[in-house]
């Protein structure tokens, strides 16, 4: 189909696609190796970190990194590896792996406009980080005798970067032999996401370490050899043309270690730098091993696809029509025997991945005794899970929104359609509400301006501070407390953290810290931050707070509402080439949203305007037996046309938080079919 329609574009038979235009460029012929070669996808994303932790440790210690990114299980004591010096690692290592990795975008043919600097490597290096630590997801499966209608419900909501056109594509797959319904990317075959006629599922990232960044000494008299083990090792030198728009073709080379792809060199220190990655194994094109999911019936069926999952790594949970439910972790996992994966080590031949996880080793539960099992990227390995087979990660996003979701499924054994779909949109944070809790307890004195402290004159900072011990953590569009809550814990709070508890050395590299890290001092403060410390740094970052509040939305702190900052407001990559009717023709919002990284209505955003950036790219409940019920939605529509009525059609539905049926028997399709495509042979 795609192939088809790039021939009619090309003998002018069909119109060129508004971007084509845009960049001055032409559509290629779809091949089956671009599903391999599109790795954006694959979501393996622990080398950032290792970098970012060696140059905290470089320049301050290892107990200097414990702001920067919170480790589970807590009592895990990280060590430098024997042979590293995390100085040795340059600070632009990972600028090919950022480019790779980052955005699309057209700034740079962009007529007129004056180029900005190119960010430094750092500034790029925490931006990817932030973008990678957004994308997470929540699902759920619920027993029959958890539900109201005595049928599984399963319910899935993928979290990913936003924008226009869609990421998701939602499709129904019937053919002889087939008959499968989701969602999943326009690259990838199959869905990622859904269910065929006997099962259900639905996947979460589930945060197994599956890159290492390795440290080289190269040979000073051939920058090409490397020391492995007790000699030299040539790398393996691939002599390729680029060709440049506007330029004659490139010729460069591209080297690569026993490791992987070499991603930079030192030539003045001798050290060359690459990664191994499970993207480079047999079969770990991203999201592919759903394909063993299509025909999958049973349990076993499902723990077989499981079983031979490969990236990105995954929770995903299962139901079928029998009443059976469960959730298997799923992915390629690297066994490293003498290090934890959290930090850069040396290539020579110490540190090797002894092969992979076998099959079946990692944790699953099929029918829990307590009648339902939530993921949404936390730290679950169960308990008693053997220690060594811990290392298979230590960065998991904070529990919040698992805590949330747990919390209302354990209080209502006759789940419905609607009460998923609700708790889809539940704006609640318990990340909040432990927040409140401190503030609860603390002992916070106003000192006011014309009085002592305690003096009943009140200022914006009491009313502030009243208003978050009164709150539920509730991050609805209305609320004066979340816009509060949020502009100081997404601007203020982990600066002042870090400037009291992080060594000098180190605070540029920490930044704002990471949120449950810093949680988890001000509920055990420590030698770093003491409870005294911790109450003076709550008062001084939410004074900076509301002085950024009164010059977003004014003097009046009863008009500042959550809403107001927080919005829904994209445009594509190639807007910025567009003239004004055609870029607004091209963009969707602004509409308010409620929630944010912490609710599981995931809506994670921009911390200089509070733009929603990352959330869920699509929302499905299930009715596992009577698929008809089921709904999806999408956002901000199946389209990626601006002229298409389906481009943005779903945009306002998603924002509210509504549905659309999912239809998937054949009678069913008839019934709702708006148009209808008839396909038939030349011959």
């Amino acid at each position: 189909g795609i192939n088809a329609y790039v021939n009619e574009v090309k003998a002018g038979q069909k119109p060129l696609p508004v971007e084509f235009k845009l960049t001055d460029s032409a559509p290629d012929l779809w091949q089956a190796e671009d599903v391999l070669r599109i790795r954006s996808h694959a979501l393996v994303s622990n080398v950032t970190s290792e970098v970012a932790r060696a140059k905290v440790v470089c320049a301050a210690g290892v107990e200097a990194d414990k702001l920067r990114r919170k480790i589970d299980p807590p009592d895990h004591r990280m060590v430098v590896p024997k042979g590293l010096n995390a100085c040795d690692i340059p600070k632009d290592v990972l600028k090919d792996y950022t480019l790779a990795t980052k955005q699309v975008d057209f700034d740079t043919l962009a007529p007129g406009k004056v180029q900005k600097a190119e960010a430094d490597t750092g500034t790029q290096l925490a931006a990817l980080m932030e973008a990678q630590a957004n994308e997470g997801s929540n699902n759920w499966t619920i027993s029959p005798k958890r539900t109201a209608t005595g049928r599984p419900i399963l319910a899935n909501d993928p979290h990913r970067q936003l924008g226009v056109p869609s990421l998701r594509y939602v499709v129904g797959l019937n053919a002889p032999g087939l008959n499968i319904i989701g969602a999943g990317e326009p690259a990838l075959p199959g869905v990622s996401l859904g269910h065929n006629n006997d099962v259900a599922w639905g996947i979460t990232i589930f945060a197994i370490d599956q890159e290492d960044l390795y440290v080289y000494d190269t040979n000073p008299k051939d920058a090409s050899s490397y020391k492995y083990g007790k000699g030299w090792e040539k790398m393996t030198v691939d002599r390729q043309t680029i060709e440049v728009k506007g330029e004659a073709p490139r010729q460069v080379e591209l080297k690569f270690t026993r490791h992987g792809p070499v991603l930079a060199e030192d030539a003045a220190k001798h050290h060359a730098f690459s990664m191994r990655t499970v993207w480079e194994e047999p079969g770990l094109s991203g999201y592919f091993g759903a394909s063993r999911l299509t025909h999958a019936k049973t349990w076993d069926d499902f723990k077989a696809a499981s079983n031979n999952w490969g990236a990105p790594p995954l929770n995903i949970v299962y139901a079928d029509v029998a009443g059976n439910i469960g959730w298997a972790a799923s992915g390629r996992v690297p066994v490293r025997k003498n290090w934890d994966g959290l930090m850069p080590v040396p290539g020579d031949g110490r540190y090797e991945w002894n092969g992979f996880m076998g099959k079946d080793l990692l944790p699953s539960s099929y029918n829990p005794a307590q009648g339902f099992f939530a993921t949404a990227n936390e730290y679950n390995l169960p308990e008693g899970y053997p220690a060594e087979d811990r290392k298979i990660a230590f960065e998991w996003t904070d529990p919040s929104r698992a805590n949330r979701i747990k919390e209302v499924l354990r209080a209502n054994d006759h789940v419905t359609l609607a009460d998923s779909m609700k708790l889809q949109g539940d704006s609640t944070s318990t990340q909040a509400r432990r927040f409140v809790a401190l503030l609860k307890k603390s002992d916070l004195v106003v000192v006011h301006a014309d009085g002592p402290p305690g003096a009943s004159m009140e200022t914006d900072l009491d009313r502030a501070i009243g208003l978050l011990q009164a709150w539920d953590g509730n991050e609805t569009v209305n609320s004066t407390a979340a816009a509060i809550y949020e502009v100081w814990i997404a601007k203020h709070l982990g600066k002042a953290v870090v400037a009291k508890a992080t060594p000098e050395a180190a605070r540029d590299l920490v930044r704002s810290g990471h949120l449950e890290a810093i949680l988890t001092l001000f509920e055990h403060p420590d030698a770093t931050l003491s409870a005294t410390e911790r109450d003076s740094v709550i008062l001084a970052s939410l004074s900076e707070s509301l002085a950024e509040l009164r010059e977003k939305l004014g003097p009046d702190m009863r008009t500042w509402t959550w809403g107001r900052l927080h919005t829904a407001n994209w445009t594509p990559a190639t807007g910025v080439l567009a003239d004004p009717q055609l870029k607004a023709q091209m963009s969707v919002g602004p509409l308010q949203t409620p929630g944010s990284s912490s609710t599981p209505r995931a809506q994670s955003y921009r911390d200089s305007d509070f733009t929603v950036t990352a959330g869920a790219s699509v929302r499905m409940v299930m009715d596992v037996g009577q698929w008809d019920n089921s709904v999806i939605m999408n956002t901000p529509g199946q389209s990626g046309d601006p002229l298409s009525a389906h481009y943005r059609d779903l945009f306002p539905m998603w924002a509210e938080g509504v549905y659309v049926p999912l239809a998937f028997t054949r009678e069913a399709v008839d019934r709702v079919a708006e148009s209808v495509i008839k396909l038939s042979p030349a011959n």
